[in-house]
């Protein structure tokens, strides 16, 4: 058996942990910038507020429903997060950490009643955290990511729902489309309803030799766990990257060159500290620039950059990254958004070097190291690459971004007695 814990709300409840007075209100959490609605608490959810729409389309139907708005505040969702990790672990000792938000817990030899069980994981994660959370326990990864559906969305399970019979999930099954199975996406779905598949039930009941032949055998296996038969194990170790992206957008707006190129230095820079984290090396790297969408005289622009030699030095692949930004670059326009993608990977254990090809010195090895016990040591940008520039212009807009709770000395909440 596993079980799916999932936060609710995950950003906005973590606005809310902080400020008590609220829950039980409705909160939004803005993207970078300030651009555009990426969370939203249960509350507005029923005021219909849009997900992923423009801040300033919206921001009027916010203002006449009292909305509480807050900046992406990441480093506290992430600390948060952490912390909800570590709670959960103490209920299974194989786990698998699925998204920020979400986590796998393998059941098997769980001597306490499973739905029981999971009302004890709901209870301390509230007590603890103050973090609420839903809880689905199936026999299946797939059914314990419906079952956590069900655990939110139908009251009467009171946030926690076990699918330990099949009669119990395919009552479930029945009443939920297809496109809520995971890995069954809106495209996915649109083949599927042309051959007459609409919901759950008749995904699990269709014949996986063929939904094999006409689709792949991810979709045979997602049948499979449909009717409890576990094909997908706990990834206790998360799977290497095979892309590395650091895109940002702009404060405010860059219209010359050196900004741009301190930017993308930046960005290059934590991309290699990334890709040196999973012990990889980069043969290619994408590069891009755009302005708004909504500005007249849009413009947006890419180049594709292969390395000199495989590698993870931050030097190598920031003036790579600097050199594709000035072949793109376009005076006379306001930009807002620039980014730095690794996105042709080698693992470092299985490379190969040639002995007629430049490879990377061992000297860029050692330096990178120290690079990174410094900042690891001092804290990130601590030690940096001089093309970053010491002076950044261009910070992000976060004009409701609420306090670092959790991250930030001055930033403790202070009790009054």
């Amino acid at each position: 058996m596993f079980a799916l814990v999932d936060c609710n709300s995950c950003y906005a409840s973590c606005e809310q942990i902080f400020r008590p007075e609220l829950r039980g209100k409705p909160v939004v959490v803005l993207s970078n910038n300030d651009g555009c609605v990426i969370a939203r608490s249960k509350e507005a959810k029923a005021l219909g507020i849009p997900d992923l729409h423009a801040y300033f389309k919206i921001r009027p139907l916010l203002d006449r429903h009292r909305v509480a708005v807050f900046s992406g505040n990441f480093r506290l969702y992430g600390d948060i997060s952490r912390r909800v990790m570590d709670c959960l672990r103490h209920f299974s000792s194989d786990i698998e950490i699925y998204s920020i938000d979400e986590m796998f817990l393998d059941m098997d030899g769980i001597q306490q009643p499973l739905l029981e069980y999971g009302a004890t994981i709901k209870q301390a994660l509230w007590q603890q955290v103050r973090m609420p959370v839903s809880v689905g326990i199936a026999p299946s990864k797939t059914l314990a990511k419906l079952a956590n559906y069900a655990a939110k969305n139908i009251p009467s399970q009171h946030g926690v729902c076990l699918l330990d019979s099949p009669h119990k999930w395919q009552w479930l099954l029945r009443r939920v489309p297809a496109t809520k199975v995971w890995g069954i996406g809106k495209r996915l779905g649109i083949r599927l309803a042309d051959m007459g598949i609409h919901s759950a039930w008749e995904l699990a009941s269709s014949d996986p030799k063929t939904i094999r032949r006409r689709f792949s055998v991810c979709v045979e296996r997602t049948i499979e766990e449909l009717n409890g038969s576990a094909c997908l194990a706990l990834e206790e170790v998360p799977p290497d990257k095979q892309q590395i992206y650091c895109t940002r957008s702009f404060g405010r707006k860059p219209t010359e060159l050196p900004p741009l190129l301190r930017a993308v230095a930046l960005y290059a820079s934590r991309a290699a500290e990334k890709l040196r984290a999973q012990h990889h090396l980069a043969l290619t790297i994408h590069v891009f620039i755009n302005t708004s969408p909504h500005q007249p005289n849009y413009y947006s622009n890419s180049a594709v950059v292969q390395l000199p030699y495989p590698s993870d030095d931050s030097r190598v692949i920031a003036a790579s990254a600097q050199q594709a930004v000035r072949s793109i670059f376009r005076p006379g326009h306001a930009y807002l958004k620039a980014g730095v993608g690794l996105i042709e990977l080698v693992s470092r254990r299985f490379h190969q070097a040639d002995i007629f090809q430049a490879s990377q010195p061992i000297r860029s090895d050692v330096l990178m190291q120290t690079l990174d016990g410094i900042n690891r040591r001092y804290g990130r940008g601590t030690a940096f690459l001089a093309s970053e520039g010491a002076q950044r212009g261009w910070p992000m807009r976060q004009q409701h971004c609420s306090p670092a709770y959790t991250t930030r000395w001055e930033d403790i909440p202070v009790i009054k007695t």
